[in-house]
């Protein structure tokens, strides 16, 4: 049983560690030497870092991915359900080629949607297949940033400049974003780190 002096201490502690914990947040984290920022842009708009983690295939580490959203959120749904531009941050961590990339990102498409809805997005997996082959390919280093402005739609951004054509379509984004945090995401510890966890 603590004492009176040993609470205040205890409580004191704490408080600390959560002040020490929150500026850790403040400055963005940094996760196999690549930085995320706290806070980006898109749209006009500012978004925070909700979580971070790194996509591995078999025992290689492909790349870092970091989501970012108008307002921190813990589960699949309330981030489906937020209004406003979104980002997912991909820094590659491995050479890999064009069809190779959208061939997983489209593996996690299928996986994460009935037969009939994924056929229903075929225009826009066109497009975004499409994107990614006018990007080439993805070298280590790059920054890939897929981004959707509401009213406008989703775009590939590669190492700052957009590549291909913008996808319509305010559902399309929350579609990939179900590749990293859907039921059954690509991989279930970056899925945890995207959401906070």
């Amino acid at each position: 049983m603590l004492d009176q002096g040993s609470r205040v201490i205890a409580a004191l502690l704490m408080a600390a560690a959560s002040l020490v914990s929150t500026g850790a947040g403040a400055q963005g984290v940094e996760i196999e030497g690549v930085k995320l920022e706290p806070t980006v842009e898109a749209g006009d708009a500012p978004l925070q870092l909700n979580g971070a983690g790194v996509r591995t295939r078999f025992v290689f580490k492909v790349y870092v991915a970091g989501l970012y959203l108008p307002q921190k959120a813990t589960d699949t749904n309330a981030v489906l359900a937020q209004k406003g531009p979104k980002r997912v941050a991909i820094t590659m961590l491995r050479n890999v080629d064009a069809d190779t990339f959208s061939g997983a990102l489209l593996d996690g498409l299928r996986d994460n949607h009935t037969e009939a809805q994924f056929a229903a997005l075929k225009p826009q997996i066109d497009m975004l297949t499409a994107n990614f082959k006018v990007a080439g390919e993805a070298k280590k280093g790059d920054v890939v940033h897929l981004d959707f402005v509401p009213g406008s739609g989703t775009r590939v951004v590669v190492n700052g400049q957009a590549r291909g054509t913008t996808i319509a379509g305010d559902d399309f984004f929350n579609s990939l974003l179900r590749i990293w945090i859907g039921a059954k995401p690509v991989e279930p510890g970056l899925k945890k780190a995207l959401l906070g966890g």
